[in-house]
């Protein structure tokens, strides 16, 4: 069964073909040094629960679209109307809603789909602004994916 690998290598490879997305990371975000600059826009994810039936698998995997809140840009007011802050958060908001639509979009149509890998209602991307050393918005997500459970049943406790 190779259920996890297809779906990180999927989501990973369609990432980092992204010209939107600088760093694609996997696993435990504390792991992760958010006060390198460089890694920005970061798409992560972290694998989640797995619901078992006879018949199929539910993989919960949630993902993470995130840029630095630049505030050293210059404010026009005409631009968003009257913003109290002179920064690039719509910006980040609309680019990394960008590559979390279309990363969507690939998984229910794309490779994984054609594997036979099928989400499971509509994903709702939720926005976030935290302040950690760096200011970072972006979007959140969980993605649900339903797979036929093709595991064999045996007595055999090695399998």
């Amino acid at each position: 069964m190779t259920t996890v690998y297809d779906i990180i290598k999927e989501i990973k490879a369609f990432l980092r073909q992204s010209p939107i997305v600088n760093t694609v990371t996997f696993g435990d975000i504390t792991q992760i040094d958010l006060n390198k600059t460089t890694i920005f826009p970061l798409s992560h994810f972290i694998l989640g629960n797995i619901a078992v039936t006879d018949h199929t698998l539910r993989i919960t995997i949630s993902m993470l679209f995130i840029d630095i809140v630049d505030y050293s840009k210059e404010h026009n007011p005409d631009d968003f109307g009257d913003r109290e802050d002179a920064s690039n958060l719509i910006d980040v908001y609309n680019t990394q809603l960008a590559i979390a639509a279309q990363l969507i979009s690939n998984l229910r149509k794309g490779d994984l789909f054609r594997q036979g890998y099928q989400l499971v209602g509509e994903p709702v991307l939720v926005p976030f602004k935290d302040r950690f050393e760096n200011d970072l918005a972006g979007w959140s997500t969980d993605v649900v994916f339903e797979i036929k459970n093709d595991s064999l049943i045996t007595t055999d406790p090695t399998c």
